[in-house]
């Protein structure tokens, strides 16, 4: 199974994702929703007077992050095939089955899974680095790869 993809990905003249680009890809990306976290609450954060406060706040603001994750993640992958910090780095998310981009529930799958990996000290980001095919546990629910573009 593994070779039968590998071969098809090299007849459509295509490479696996190299794994320092997908690390910094996933630092542009927090990065992003860090900001656009903020940008959203401002006034909630500029009403926290002490640090005590702020600790606070962003316990309150947990569902919201990670729901903010998989919106963005979701509607990335789902309607450019890549998140920015992907696009920057120049890989895609592609499904296993055509090599196209993949489709909203993919996408969806995707995303949640990666947020799981996240609360589990991201042993799934980590899988790739030992995985034939470069796939964490989210590339695997969701039945992606990463590749050049």
């Amino acid at each position: 199974m593994i070779d039968d993809i590998l071969k098809k990905l090299n007849f459509e003249g295509l490479r696996l994702g190299a794994l320092y680009k997908r690390v910094i890809a996933f630092f542009i990306d927090e990065v992003i929703i860090s900001i656009l976290f903020y940008i959203i609450y401002a006034n909630s954060f500029n009403r926290a007077t002490t640090s005590a406060m702020l600790i606070e706040l962003i316990n309150m603001l947990f569902l919201q992050v990670i729901l903010l994750k998989v919106i963005y993640h979701t509607f990335f992958v789902w309607m450019y095939g890549a998140t920015p910090g992907k696009m920057l780095l120049k890989i895609k998310i592609v499904s296993i089955d055509g090599f196209d981009k993949p489709n909203l529930m993919s996408s969806f799958i995707r995303a949640t899974v990666r947020i799981i990996s996240e609360m589990f000290f991201y042993i799934g980001f980590l899988w790739a680095f030992f995985d034939r095919l470069r796939q964490a546990w989210h590339d695997k629910a969701a039945k992606t790869m990463v590749v050049d573009v």
